[in-house]
């Protein structure tokens, strides 16, 4: 074999999937770390958060279980640490709280871990439930005054559904709008029980067409 002939084929050997970089994606142990919540933050819920490594390096804290989407993405539901510094505080040292954050998208593949946009995602009251590339919620306006419905698939701008549940209780309980919603599939089917009022049903066809059900 020719010299020529020889760098087109390591060219070709290195630009192929067999041959490509795999990352690792792991994850660190569980911690338990205090989550204050209330109006002065004076109440404490315990909360056990873990690192998500890419190839040894901690991009993000999660907690709860991954969702599997495919074979390649999951979803997982971040933490963080956010300072609680005053400005005029004496101790500049900063005050780390920890919070609940949105979801997290990993690609297994290319290793890359983004931030999703999930439509009147609270992170305090909002509780997501997943199926297929499908996640089910409670959403909260921007003004915190009403609860609404959402379904959103990924890959979409627009809410399937996005359905006004009413007033908001604004209660000082995390995941206290609603409870998560629940899944059934053939066709996909999702059932929301609002704080008051009945249950409320929508199935989800085929290409995300959204029928409302009884």
């Amino acid at each position: 074999m020719g010299r020529v002939a020889r760098c087109v084929l390591v060219l070709l050997l290195a630009a192929s999937p067999v041959f490509a970089r795999r990352h690792q994606i792991t994850w660190g142990k569980w911690l338990p770390v205090k989550w204050f919540v209330g109006p002065t933050d004076d109440k404490v819920q315990p909360m056990n958060v873990r690192a998500l490594y890419v190839d040894g390096e901690v991009k993000n804290f999660t907690l709860g279980q991954a969702y599997d989407l495919t074979d390649r993405l999951f979803v997982v539901r971040r933490a963080y640490r956010l300072n609680d510094q005053l400005p005029e505080d004496a101790n500049k040292v900063p005050h780390w709280k920890w919070q609940r954050g949105g979801w997290l998208l990993v690609d297994r593949g290319s290793g890359r871990v983004s931030e999703l946009k999930l439509p009147d995602f609270d992170p305090f009251y909002s509780v997501a439930s997943w199926y297929r590339d499908y996640v089910a919620y409670c959403g909260i306006s921007d003004d915190g005054e009403k609860v609404f419905a959402v379904v959103t698939q990924l890959g979409r701008k627009k809410p399937l559904i996005r359905q006004d549940l009413g007033p908001a209780a604004n209660s000082n309980t995390p995941d206290s709008e609603c409870p998560a919603p629940a899944w059934q599939r053939n066709p996909p089917r999702v059932t929301f029980q609002p704080r008051s009022g009945k249950p409320l049903n929508f199935t989800i066809p085929g290409h995300g067409a959204v029928t409302p059900g009884n």
